[in-house]
């Protein structure tokens, strides 16, 4: 055989070669598209589920947003240190309906926060006296009170009076520093009161329910424990002409939810507790308020309340 037909006969057999061991075109070409097909079936729904996962985190956000702040403005922050802020706003034609009081009568109305009247060492000693005092009682609901000037103290879904029911033995709750430094507080929320006011101080009045809170995330039992319905102090408590409180613990360390919120025709306004914070405010409708459903935690505060007229006037607690 000459050497090209050698040549070509090897050619031959290698490409029958080749052709015998080699991958079927034929048979590539509808695995590939089977493949690109499976690709884009699993990219389409990729894409899809991105999309929806993205559009649910967006309603997450815009509705937390929303639950959170609930078309509110945040009057003063936790972590806000205010030597003092006013807000002033029209007085409510609620104190015509009431005997006017020369020197105390509200004229000028408002809210006001202070964070420099009491310390942080003072408020934690007063955090103390609440939980000494609320520890022997608490209401079956999320909110308790303690007042130590008619000692009302919640316990299931009534009250006792603390003096009455363990009597001597209060001597061994309370001391006599703790109604010092009760009656020393409550004296300086009344002069700064006064002075941003500009009222007489000596014409205002303590008044009653003066009283520690305690409340939680607990079930409300009774209405006594329904504390988040807006309402107005001078009407719920026609001796009310000013309110103010003095936060004992922080909002978002030792509780959630809980904000102060005044209720306002364009926007609701809030106020973050913190601690040895005093927040204050005339007691007519221009204050409509409410404090949000605590959410998480324990949140502490006392409330002391103020009087134009001296036939509401209290006196500051003292041991039996």
């Amino acid at each position: 055989m000459s050497a090209l037909k050698r040549a070509s006969s090897r050619k031959a057999e290698e490409r029958s070669s080749s052709s015998s061991s080699g991958p079927d075109k034929s048979q590539i070409r509808p695995s590939v598209r089977k493949t690109k097909s499976k690709f884009a079936t699993w990219w389409k729904w990729l894409t899809i589920l991105t999309l929806t996962l993205f559009t649910v985190f967006c309603v997450v956000l815009l509705w937390d947003y929303l639950h959170e702040d609930d078309f509110k403005e945040v009057l003063v922050r936790q972590a806000e240190v205010v030597e003092g802020r006013f807000f002033e706003v029209p007085c409510s034609k609620d104190y015509e309906n009431y005997k006017r009081f020369a020197g105390c009568t509200p004229t000028k109305c408002g809210r006001a926060v202070k964070d420099t009247v009491v310390n942080r060492e003072e408020a934690e000693r007063m955090l103390r006296i609440a939980k000494k005092g609320l520890s022997f009682g608490g209401s079956d609901g999320g909110a308790s009170i303690l007042d130590l000037h008619s000692g009302a103290l919640s316990m299931g879904k009534q009250f006792v009076n603390i003096y009455r029911y363990f009597g001597e033995q209060i001597k061994e709750i309370f001391d006599e520093e703790d109604f010092t430094l009760y009656s020393d507080v409550r004296w300086r929320i009344q002069r700064v009161i006064a002075e941003t006011f500009g009222i007489d101080s000596t014409r205002l009045h303590l008044t009653k329910p003066t009283f520690f809170s305690r409340m939680n995330s607990t079930a409300a039992k009774t209405m006594h424990d329904e504390y988040w319905h807006p309402h107005i102090d001078k009407v719920t408590y026609g001796s009310f002409d000013y309110t103010s409180l003095l936060y004992l613990s922080d909002y978002r360390t030792d509780f959630g939810g809980g904000r102060f919120v005044f209720v306002d025709e364009l926007a609701n306004r809030t106020v973050e507790p913190r601690i040895g914070r005093v927040s204050f405010f005339t007691s007519g409708s221009e204050n409509l308020h409410y404090v949000e459903k605590v959410e998480w935690g324990t949140r502490y505060a006392i409330t002391v309340s103020f009087s134009c007229d001296p036939a509401h006037a209290i006196e500051d607690p003292s041991l039996p």
